[in-house]
């Protein structure tokens, strides 16, 4: 009877927590869609923010238009006018006490991890961590810089170690290059052998036997 129930466990759990994942997603999504009609209803006359509420009861509208907002935010900031606007709303931000540090913050991470040109979370390593001889897989975020850097040695790393099995917390290392093992393969192939806890191992890369 244990070995039938773990072998069912298995066969729905991976299709489970994708569906769960899925759903919050879509949950958020529509949450913030629900947050935008609230705020225009506000603004706008009763009879017309009283046709407006039936569309929050509309299954996945909000994913749609917020995923309509997106796109037509993306093309707009393309061209000249929309990254002027986006320079002025950072600037005024950037005046405003205590959310300036926040968005700030925010802004310089989401560059950074996003950017087509950024190398943060490109390349999977491995460092000796939480003591000598003891190994484990990071990445690459790329180099200290102002004065962290002065006070290091030279040629320094800045790694991510994530935690098993939620990569999402972790360290911040700041380790000599001569002791980072790069590694080939793929972040996601990292991320899933960590998330696996070791138990999903990636494929062997041809380079690594020459």
């Amino acid at each position: 009877m244990k070995k039938y129930l773990l072998t069912g466990l298995l066969a729905w759990l991976p299709l489970a927590i994708t569906i769960w994942v899925l759903m919050s997603v879509l949950g958020a999504l529509d949450s913030v869609f629900s947050w935008v009609l609230i705020a225009v209803q506000t603004v706008l006359p009763k009879e017309v923010g009283a046709s407006l509420d039936a569309l929050r009861h509309v299954p996945g509208l909000g994913v749609v238009i917020v995923a309509v907002a997106l796109l037509l935010t993306g093309l707009a900031v393309t061209n000249f006018v929309g990254q002027w606007i986006v320079k002025q709303s950072n600037r005024l931000i950037s005046h405003i006490p205590i959310v300036k540090s926040i968005y700030t913050s925010v802004k310089q991470v989401s560059d950074t991890l996003f950017s087509s040109s950024g190398q943060a979370f490109r390349q999977a390593v491995l460092v000796q961590y939480p003591r000598a001889g003891s190994w484990t897989i990071a990445f690459v975020t790329g180099k200290p810089s102002g004065e962290v850097a002065a006070g290091l040695p030279d040629d320094m790393l800045t790694v991510y170690v994530p935690t098993t099995p939620n990569p999402t917390s972790g360290f911040m290392l700041m380790v000599p290059r001569a002791e980072v093992v790069e590694l080939h393969m793929s972040v996601d192939e990292a991320l899933k052998y960590i998330i696996s806890m070791g138990v999903v191992a990636p494929p062997t890369s041809p380079a690594s036997h020459s």
